[in-house]
């Protein structure tokens, strides 16, 4: 529960008011997994405040970052008060509200830091570098900015920060469950990869595969090519491996004259009796039976020799 109070005397925590950011919205809901939030927003603390109310991105202590000596991880992204609350207490929230097994619990902690809080943090501290793009590249941050009340709007900033909060929440929630699904995926993948033959590695159900296939230890992981995996539109899927986490680039991709090719079309070039579809980058092929998955798979590494 997150509550913004303009009674400081009941406050359990104290964050800046005025204009919010991710940062501190963020913060406010990693806290919120672990105790009811009542948050005095202000942009002045007052001198005498109870020991026990938390305050974080104001006032220059343990979990703010605006002072000179604000502290930097060691792969060189600054902390703010996101990552310093997370820091903390990120562990205690993957064990009491994510029920997190013990022996994970390292790992989700530095994966999640990872693959959400950092960014927030370096978008804080202004560490993002710029892209060129002639289009505007929205980011997390972007979005719970755009809740701040409008210069020309009459609304309650302390209601809009809820609002942010609440958008913050399900975010949160869907990153953390979907690390630690990721993490108990990560056994099946290698004992998939160990079975793989040909270059081609087949899951009896879509798992989160990329990162543990790229990652491995086992030298079969290196000679894999295309993984196939039941769709959730029916058939099955011959997904080409790529060639590092989050590269577009393949180990191999399908052939050309395949790409962009739907059913018949497709039948007949490859002369698979299911085939039904090839994406125009060639990355992935779809099929109606697991025989067909194979079989298309073993063709396109034979092409692409």
């Amino acid at each position: 529960m997150i509550r913004v109070t303009k009674n400081i005397e009941e406050a359990n925590c104290i964050t800046h008011g005025s204009i919010f950011h991710a940062d501190e919205v963020f913060a406010t809901v990693i806290l919120s997994k672990i105790r009811d939030v009542v948050v005095f927003r202000t942009n002045k603390v007052p001198k005498k405040v109870d020991k026990n109310v938390l305050i974080y991105d104001i006032n220059h202590g343990r979990y703010d970052h605006h002072q000179a000596n604000r502290k930097v991880r060691e792969n060189g992204v600054t902390y703010a008060a996101c990552g310093l609350i997370w820091k903390d207490f990120g562990k205690q929230v993957l064990k009491n509200a994510y029920q997190c097994e013990e022996d994970l619990l390292e790992v989700a902690f530095e994966k999640v830091d990872q693959d959400l809080i950092q960014f927030i943090d370096a978008n804080d501290n202004g560490e993002i570098p710029e892209f060129g793009t002639l289009y505007k590249i929205i980011f997390l941050s972007n979005v719970i900015s755009s809740f701040n009340s409008l210069w020309n709007e009459e609304e309650n900033q302390d209601v809009k920060f809820l609002e942010a909060t609440s958008m913050a929440n399900v975010i949160l929630d869907n990153m953390i469950k979907g690390v630690l699904s990721k993490l108990k995926a990560k056994t099946k993948v290698e004992e998939q990869i160990e079975k793989s033959e040909n270059g081609i590695m087949i899951l009896n159900q879509y798992l989160p595969w990329k990162e543990w296939l790229l990652t491995s230890d086992n030298e079969k992981a290196k000679d894999i090519f295309f993984v196939i995996y039941p769709s959730m539109r029916e058939g099955y899927n011959i997904n080409a491996v790529p060639k590092k986490v989050g590269s577009f680039e393949n180990r191999k991709n399908f052939p050309i004259q395949w790409r962009g090719l739907i059913d018949k079309d497709l039948q007949e070039i490859t002369k698979v009796k299911t085939a039904n579809f090839c994406h125009n980058a060639g990355f992935l092929c779809a099929v109606d039976s697991l025989e067909d998955a194979i079989e298309i798979a073993k063709i396109a590494i034979e092409e692409e020799k």
